[in-house]
């Protein structure tokens, strides 16, 4: 008997939802600055700890940044990027026409 339920299989029962799709469509861009923020922590080899401390805040605010639950000031953004040792880039993209999740995911997956 299984203990627990894989998530990917949890994941494709969750997409055949279409309520649960629009809600994971919507949290797109802050999945992407959430990405973005840890990628530019683990390139520059750095803790949480160390980026809030070239900050000037705490680990706790570090963490808070990278769950994506809240949209950081460009001040922030600037302050997070001198302190990983990056450079902030904001740029302008055309806006996607709504496609449905599944067909967006196909698309981003790597060719074999």
């Amino acid at each position: 008997m299984r203990k627990f339920i894989p998530v990917e299989e949890v994941a494709k029962e969750w997409m055949k939802d279409p309520a649960f799709v629009a809600a994971y469509d919507a949290l797109e861009d802050e999945f992407a600055m959430a990405s973005a923020l840890i990628k530019a922590r683990r390139d520059a080899d750095m803790t949480q700890e160390q980026v809030a401390r070239a900050m000037g805040t705490t680990q706790a605010v570090v963490a808070r940044l990278e769950s994506g639950r809240t949209m950081p000031s460009t001040r922030t953004l600037e302050r997070f990027a001198k302190a990983t040792r990056t450079r902030l880039r904001i740029s302008f993209e055309p806006a996607k026409r709504s496609r449905p999740a599944t067909a967006r995911r196909a698309a981003k997956r790597p060719v074999s």
